[in-house]
């Protein structure tokens, strides 16, 4: 199983996963030219990808999905609530594969897991994904979850990420730069920072801290806003645990990525 951030921040968001069998976007939430750019940049034709998991229908996770699927075909995975928010703003309708929040399902060498997150969507997911045998050295068993856009991390979702090998989740802002800013007005400031918003870098640590005896290899900080955070003000905040955790954790710059590497 290998994994890469394409790209990830308030204003995008999409992960490739190749396994065996499979390759895979989670979320497209660039342009059509733009994801196909980033693929290829990693060694991946766009025509590859089998299917695109979506985790809900904000246009920062979404937008390449119409001119994507009609030109490469991928099937399309969202639970109905998501499908249907996503389906009226699409001149293509896509290969639509449903899902019910909370199941657990089979596509090619993958299971994959929903489960519900508190976000400002009609029913807004995160994912776990694993595959491998486990029944020799050249397949173990490995797993990823990706998991941003979220107000607060719930027991449930502490539960799910617990025992993944490489988990995403996001650190979007920082309190007192998302405080200063001067373009966005109280009510957004409120929005971003409420139940069914974002995480800041504190709540991210906090929940990444409170996770007990995770299996974690390596923890990836994405879904950075461009102006309320920055690597330095995430850097300040995870210091200690950086020091102390015995997993990596990598930030992501916004709207950068990271090269493919084995989960």
């Amino acid at each position: 199983m290998q994994f890469s951030i394409l790209g990830s921040s308030s204003s995008g968001n999409a992960g490739l996963l190749i396994t065996e069998n499979s390759k895979i976007l989670i979320d497209a939430g660039f342009s059509c030219r733009r994801l196909c750019g980033m693929l290829e940049e990693r060694g991946v034709k766009p025509e590859e990808i089998d299917a695109i998991f979506v985790t809900h229908e904000h246009g920062d996770h979404t937008v390449g999905i119409s001119t994507f699927a009609k030109r490469f075909g991928p099937k399309v995975f969202a639970n109905q609530l998501t499908a249907k928010a996503i389906q009226p703003k699409l001149k293509h309708r896509p290969d639509w594969a449903l899902f019910e929040t909370g199941s657990q399902f089979d596509f090619r060498d993958l299971v994959i897991e929903s489960f519900s997150i508190p976000h400002d969507a009609h029913d807004p997911v995160g994912f776990k994904f694993t595959s491998g045998r486990g029944d020799d050295l050249f397949s173990p068993i490995k797993s990823m979850a990706w998991l941003t856009d979220l107000g607060f991390a719930t027991r449930q979702v502490a539960k799910r990420i617990q025992n993944v090998d490489t988990l995403v989740v996001e650190a979007n802002y920082d309190q007192q730069m998302l405080q200063e800013d001067q373009r966005r007005p109280w009510a957004l400031k409120q929005r971003i920072s409420g139940r069914h918003g974002h995480l800041s870098n504190l709540e991210a640590k906090d929940f990444l801290a409170a996770v007990e005896r995770p299996r974690w290899s390596r923890v990836y900080l994405a879904h950075l806003s461009s102006d309320c955070n920055s690597i330095e003000a995430v850097d300040a905040t995870f210091a200690d645990l950086r020091a102390a955790a015995p997993f990596a954790i990598q930030t992501i710059q916004s709207g950068d990525g990271c090269p493919l590497a084995a989960v």
